[in-house]
């Protein structure tokens, strides 16, 4: 669907059109994040009974932040094992930590059994496992650290870049490694006091430049997906000299958006249709107005549209 944030009339049109929609100067940013195989399945050591284990981070070296089910019984100093695709044990763990939220921090025996043992974190409402996981890679993903992928870039194939290319789009990679507050509602009466949990960022150089570079031309900055949105957001927040609106770096952004936020980085954007509830909802909201957003909603429905992670997308431009 493609929508003009004029508030213009919408057209539908299929992805493969992209490179008739975009124009010569245009840059579009991609998260390169690549999804890691973060759910295991293991047994406690002491009762043999099952766990289900979601590394959330990476804290150092065999060391991981995750979801532990059940947890109850999952205190400090409680051994598990971490079971192979055939049954054996890939590696063992301990719980070294429990925090706040109700993550553990876990040491892992050997940081390599998570490719052997570890299958692909998909959303929740998604219950089948998938015959081929890179469908859940985008064809650009490189830098390893997500436990979702940021949906938007699925729907792109190497042949539909190269033709973006060819027709004068500038396409730049940044870094931001998705955590699993993506799919986390928002629950609270005022959806402002909402706490969105950090994660981990990374802007190039020649990403800066090449994006400063098309805002002092006047040439639209087109993210693909909101989490390329929160980290060119947050990164425009930072102390950047005037004639520049990004510097390179890296750290960890928690920045949600909501409306009444003003974008500073982002001209246009490429996202799926969103959960209600949900943080990224907010984010186009705030990004096309609530107004806009609605009637946009109200038409995919009627057009009976795919929602959420393999779903079809929308043009905010």
């Amino acid at each position: 669907m493609v929508v003009p944030k004029s508030g213009g009339n919408v057209s539908h049109r299929h992805f493969f059109d992209l490179p008739d929609l975009v124009r010569q100067g245009d840059v579009l940013v991609f998260n390169d994040s690549k999804v890691i195989p973060a759910r295991l399945y293991g047994r406690r050591a002491n009762s043999g009974r099952e766990i289900e284990l979601l590394l959330l981070e990476k804290l150092s070296d065999g060391t991981w932040r995750a979801l532990v089910k059940p947890g109850r019984r999952m205190t400090v100093g409680a051994d598990f094992s971490v079971i192979d695709g055939e049954g054996g044990i890939a590696m063992t763990g301990k719980v070294v930590d429990v925090e706040e939220p109700g993550t553990r921090i876990v040491e892992l025996s050997d940081d390599d059994g998570i490719r052997s043992a570890g299958v692909m974190p998909l959303p929740p409402y998604i219950h089948e496992k998938l015959d081929d996981p890179d469908r859940y890679q985008t064809v650009y993903s490189r830098q390893e650290g997500s436990v979702a992928a940021p949906t938007a870039g699925l729907h792109f194939t190497p042949e539909l870049l190269d033709d973006l290319r060819s027709r004068g789009v500038e396409t730049v990679f940044v870094t931001l490694h998705v955590g699993w507050d993506t799919f986390r509602p928002i629950n609270t009466d005022d959806a402002t006091s909402h706490e969105m949990h950090s994660e981990a960022w990374e802007l190039s150089a020649t990403a800066a430049d090449a994006i400063n570079s098309a805002k002092a031309d006047g040439r639209r900055v087109i993210s693909v997906g909101t989490t390329a949105v929160r980290l060119l957001e947050h990164a425009a927040m930072l102390n950047t000299p005037a004639d520049r609106v990004l510097t390179a770096g890296a750290g960890r952004a928690n920045l949600f958006i909501y409306p009444g936020f003003q974008f500073k980085a982002v001209d246009a954007l490429i996202t799926n249709f969103h959960l209600p509830k949900s943080t990224l909802l907010m984010m186009v909201s705030a990004f096309a107005g609530r107004e806009l957003v609605l009637r946009v909603y109200n038409e995919a429905v009627s057009q009976r549209y795919r929602f959420y992670s393999f779903g079809d997308a929308m043009f905010f431009c």
